[in-house]
């Protein structure tokens, strides 16, 4: 199989993984539903498991790394090249590890803004779509647009 073919359908795959994620089947939301919705909760699990991979990694990631840089050291000390070649995946290890600490920092921020941006923004929205009335100091509650020209009088 050529490599177009294989990306062909590797990207058919995900496509289709997509289009049934959530349970929708990939299909348009009926016409006045919602179609963006932010579960908080699942903000806070995905944010949750990208702290908790964060937190395993920092130390994980890095359990081997004395014992790589005196193997590699012992090599290059004995006159075998494996010990540079090794000197040269470590290094790229950490680079890794390094890379995928920050994604993981990144995503679980992100998240976190996310979750409390969309909750100060929805909490806006419905201020801004609950008029009340006052009369003196005592609020009425919801206005209904029929009785609204009665308050600007």
């Amino acid at each position: 199989m050529s490599f177009e073919d294989e990306w062909r359908a590797e990207k058919a795959a995900v496509a289709m993984r997509l289009n049934q994620a959530g349970g929708t089947g990939g299909s348009l939301p009926a016409k006045g539903s919602a179609d963006y919705v932010v579960v908080d909760d699942e903000l806070g699990d995905i944010g949750h498991a990208s702290y908790g991979l964060f937190n395993g990694l920092e130390s994980g990631g890095k359990h081997a790394q004395a014992a790589s840089e005196t193997a590699s050291t012992s090599l290059k000390g004995d006159g075998f090249d494996s010990g540079a070649a090794f000197a040269e995946v470590t290094k790229t290890w950490e680079t890794q590890v390094k890379t995928l600490l920050q994604a993981c920092a990144h995503i679980s921020n992100h998240l976190d803004y996310t979750k409390s941006s969309n909750k100060a923004q929805d909490e806006w929205i419905a201020a801004d779509l609950r008029p009340v009335g006052f009369v003196g100091p005592v609020a009425l509650g919801s206005v209904p647009a029929s009785q609204i020209d009665k308050y600007f009088r």
